[in-house]
Protein backbone atom coordinates (compact mmCIF):
# COMPACT_ATOMS: atom_id res chain seq x y z
CA UNK A 1 0.00 0.00 0.00
CA UNK A 2 1.76 3.32 -0.77
CA UNK A 3 1.97 5.50 2.60
CA UNK A 4 1.07 8.64 0.86
CA UNK A 5 -2.54 7.65 0.61
CA UNK A 6 -2.26 5.84 4.04
CA UNK A 7 -1.70 9.00 5.30
CA UNK A 8 -4.40 11.06 3.62
CA UNK A 9 -6.88 8.56 4.83
CA UNK A 10 -6.24 8.89 8.21
CA UNK A 11 -5.74 12.57 8.13
CA UNK A 12 -9.80 12.46 6.52
CA UNK A 13 -10.60 10.11 9.32
CA UNK A 14 -9.39 12.67 11.58
CA UNK A 15 -11.16 15.20 10.54
CA UNK A 16 -14.40 13.46 10.14
CA UNK A 17 -14.31 12.25 13.70
CA UNK A 18 -13.39 16.00 14.74
CA UNK A 19 -16.62 17.36 13.19
CA UNK A 20 -18.77 14.30 14.68
CA UNK A 21 -17.11 15.24 18.10
CA UNK A 22 -18.05 18.50 17.59
CA UNK A 23 -21.95 17.33 16.96
CA UNK A 24 -21.82 15.08 20.32
CA UNK A 25 -23.79 15.21 22.63
CA UNK A 26 -23.26 12.71 25.67
CA UNK A 27 -20.43 12.41 27.34
CA UNK A 28 -20.07 9.20 26.55
CA UNK A 29 -20.37 10.25 22.55
CA UNK A 30 -17.17 12.56 23.48
CA UNK A 31 -15.32 10.26 24.78
CA UNK A 32 -15.62 7.59 22.24
CA UNK A 33 -14.71 10.17 19.75
CA UNK A 34 -12.17 11.12 21.29
CA UNK A 35 -10.34 8.00 21.72
CA UNK A 36 -11.18 7.57 18.06
CA UNK A 37 -9.28 10.53 17.13
CA UNK A 38 -5.88 9.48 19.91
CA UNK A 39 -5.90 6.19 18.28
CA UNK A 40 -6.20 7.88 14.51
CA UNK A 41 -3.30 10.74 15.98
CA UNK A 42 -1.01 7.74 17.50
CA UNK A 43 -1.55 5.54 13.95
CA UNK A 44 -0.80 8.48 11.70
CA UNK A 45 2.32 9.11 14.35
CA UNK A 46 3.71 5.82 12.78
CA UNK A 47 3.48 7.04 9.81
CA UNK A 48 5.32 10.02 10.43
CA UNK A 49 8.29 8.46 12.64
CA UNK A 50 8.47 5.83 9.73
CA UNK A 51 8.98 8.50 6.84
CA UNK A 52 11.47 10.62 9.42
CA UNK A 53 13.61 7.27 9.85
CA UNK A 54 13.71 7.09 6.10
CA UNK A 55 14.64 10.68 5.61
CA UNK A 56 18.15 10.33 5.42
CA UNK A 57 18.40 7.66 2.76
CA UNK A 58 16.43 9.77 0.55
CA UNK A 59 18.25 11.59 -2.94
CA UNK A 60 20.70 8.52 -2.42
CA UNK A 61 21.06 6.15 -5.29
CA UNK A 62 22.03 3.70 -2.39
CA UNK A 63 19.67 0.65 -1.13
CA UNK A 64 18.21 1.17 1.79
CA UNK A 65 19.93 -0.46 4.62
CA UNK A 66 17.39 -3.05 5.35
Amino acid sequence: MDPDKIMNGISKEICATLKAMEKAKTADEKLTHSQTVKNLCESLGVFLKLMADMAPYDGDDEPIPF
